[in-house]
């Protein structure tokens, strides 16, 4: 393990088929006014929001609703909900569905009381948060981003063409989470599998950084492993609870800030991905799967060491015979075939990226530290290249 560090998640999850009925006990420890903040409607096409609402009634709760989170929530939506939750003097945000209404409601937590523009404030200085925070929880309808036990909050801004995480402490962190595998059985094939990369994507860029023996590698390869087998049975049976709930446990682990400890973090992938979401509104999750392999590929040979490491202890290549260029190529392969199997997007074509948007995406792209590579600006026009084929 390399350096010092701290760790601390304030979180609480309740996992499994019965976890909503615990949403009672979580409720009697905050005042009355609660804002419900959903995406499009799915959740009333089942009984949920019809559950929850009325566990929100029975504990005594004034419900204020912010509906139509997108996928990609933009900054003029955050701005809607700050005054939402200001104008009804909210005691608590309550985000029921994916990863991106639980990364606006964490925005709209930290916005709400802020004096000043919070896109400026927290997305584009990246400033602590200094005024008063609604708490948030979270019931799960989606897995994929880990926002559920996490400070991460994403936001975009059409008018700049930028899509900005910003990753808050612990303070802002979810004070609950409801995971009931079930819940997510509802969501499209697509968003499904798009999630399933996230996961993936997630534990890689923790992954992919250091040389030394470090207990979170070993954790984050039997992640991996657990991930590459539930979800190949997922995508066949999509109902397949042990299948779904071991993805649902997957996703939250890969990104609550316990398998970076230890460890420098290479998130290159996540900067380009992310703009390339700000041009085109992709699916997070394949904006990521289209140039993985590609940046992958770009970066091995100054990380050979644990990409063939990768490929033994992930994806059981046979070293016997082969060069570490041989086993690390190879490794790489497989993991492509495992993607092509699955149904990940593997080309940014796909998802509408045209040849005059390459330079843009690559300066929307902030350019990080902590890899084996630190790419400048014609390194990812290649990388984003490399995606269109």
């Amino acid at each position: 393990m390399l350096g010092n560090f701290s760790y601390s998640n304030p979180t609480k999850i309740y996992f499994g088929e019965d976890a909503l009925n615990y949403l009672n006990e979580e409720l009697a420890k905050y005042g009355k006014n609660v804002l419900l903040a959903y995406g499009g409607g799915s959740i009333k096409k089942t009984d949920l929001y019809d559950r929850i609402v009325k566990i929100l009634k029975d504990n005594g709760k004034e419900v204020f609703e912010d509906a139509g989170v997108m996928p990609n929530p933009t900054v003029e939506k955050l701005y809607e909900g700050c005054k939402i939750a200001k104008e009804n003097d909210v005691d608590l945000i309550l985000a029921v569905g994916g990863g991106s209404v639980c990364d606006y409601a964490k925005a709209v937590s930290v916005s709400t009381y802020c004096e000043e523009d919070p896109w400026d404030k927290y997305f584009l200085r990246m400033e602590d948060v200094d005024n008063k925070i609604i708490p948030v929880g979270c019931v799960l309808t989606m897995v994929g981003t880990g926002s559920e036990m996490n400070g991460g909050s994403v936001i975009t801004n059409h008018d700049t063409k930028l899509k900005i995480g910003h990753v808050f402490g612990d303070n802002v962190f979810p004070k609950f989470t409801i995971m009931n595998p079930v819940f997510t059985y509802t969501i499209p094939h697509y968003q499904m599998v798009a999630g399933f990369f996230d996961i993936m994507s997630h534990i890689l860029e923790q992954y992919f950084t250091n040389e030394d023996d470090n207990t979170s590698d070993y954790v984050m390869e039997g992640l991996l492993k657990s991930l590459i087998h539930s979800s190949r049975i997922a995508v066949k049976k999509p109902t397949d609870y042990e299948a779904r709930s071991n993805i649902m446990w997957t996703a939250t682990w890969a990104l609550n800030t316990f398998v970076g400890k230890g460890k420098s973090q290479d998130w290159m992938v996540h900067m380009i991905g992310q703009s390339i979401g700000a041009y085109t509104d992709a699916t997070h999750g394949m904006t990521l799967s289209a140039i993985s392999i590609p940046y992958y590929r770009f970066i091995m040979p100054f990380g050979l060491k644990k990409f063939k490491r990768y490929a033994i202890n992930v994806w059981n290549v046979n070293p016997e015979g082969k060069t570490d260029e041989q086993i690390a190529k190879e490794g790489l392969d497989q993991m492509e075939a495992y993607m092509r199997e699955i149904g990940f997007v593997m080309s940014i074509k796909d998802l509408g990226v045209t040849e005059d948007m390459l330079d843009g995406i690559a300066k929307g792209s902030f350019i990080l530290k902590g890899g084996y590579k630190v790419l400048n600006h014609d390194e990812i026009v290649h990388v984003l290249k490399n995606s269109m084929i």
